[in-house]
């Protein structure tokens, strides 16, 4: 080896070393701090009461082959309380299938009902990492999911984004998660799901961000990949109506049999 090459790998060796030192010193272990900046997402999101949309679904399987659904949506938030609505409007064999998503009290129960037994079915807790109408979203993945719910671990501040770590003692599915959140919006841009072996297994990617109110933006497209099986589903909005009067019953056992 040349003393030109000899040189050329030690100063390549000396940029990364010191990448990686910058890395490391924009890490924070302060838990308390990942909190705070994931709390920030939630106090946008609870800056609206309520919201109703039409959503579009297309579950792509790992042969490229799909399958697309409808749906109507209705939400409201109250406080550390909320409650979500999903009725199914196409095609036929899905018509008036409906997922029902209370929070209360830190509590989340969810409902889902079957028209073609005409029976609603509470999803227990082993239920919660099946898939949801045969997409990559499953029920936990659909719950409101809020920083009490995970342990955090650490924070990363990268150039347009934080990366924060946080453990989920509740699931089954993930051992650990990392949300990418934007510095300016306070966006979840990105989701990745790890499992105990430190495999990321499926990532969740937000994009088409709307400004909802002075401090909310939301995203039109969101893309569940579930890198084990090579498929992805993804869902959009349309037509979202924000701080709108919705009556009780949608977010009740009537509402769930009703439909739209």
């Amino acid at each position: 080896m040349n003393r030109v090459t000899l040189r050329f790998i030690l100063i390549a060796f000396a940029i990364s070393f010191l990448a990686v030192s910058v890395a490391a010193q924009d890490r924070i272990t302060d838990e308390e701090e990942a909190r705070s900046i994931f709390e920030q997402v939630e106090d946008r999101r609870n800056s609206i009461t309520t919201e109703t949309a039409v959503m579009e679904m297309t579950i792509t399987d790992s042969r490229g082959r799909t399958r697309n659904r409808s749906m109507e949506m209705w939400g409201r938030n109250e406080g550390d309380n909320s409650s979500s609505l999903i009725v199914f409007s196409d095609p036929g064999n899905v018509r008036g299938t409906a997922f029902l998503t209370i929070r209360r009290d830190g509590e989340s129960s969810q409902k889902l009902y079957l028209p073609s037994v005409g029976r609603v079915q509470t999803i227990t807790a082993g239920e919660r990492g099946d898939r949801f109408m045969g997409s990559d979203f499953t029920f936990e993945d659909l719950g409101d999911q809020q920083a009490e719910d995970y342990d955090f671990v650490w924070l990363e501040e990268q150039d347009s984004v934080y990366r924060i770590r946080a453990n989920k003692p509740d699931s089954d599915q993930y051992d650990y998660v990392e949300f990418f959140i934007s510095r300016d919006r306070y966006t979840l841009n990105e989701i990745h799901y790890f499992n105990s072996e430190d495999e990321m297994i499926k990532r969740l990617e937000a994009e088409e961000f709307e400004q909802v109110t002075n401090e909310l933006w939301s995203p039109s497209k969101m893309t569940m990949y579930d890198l084990r099986e090579g498929r992805n589903t993804v869902i959009t909005w349309s037509d979202r109506e924000t701080n709108v009067s919705i009556p009780d019953w949608r977010f009740s056992e009537r509402g769930l049999r009703r439909g739209i």
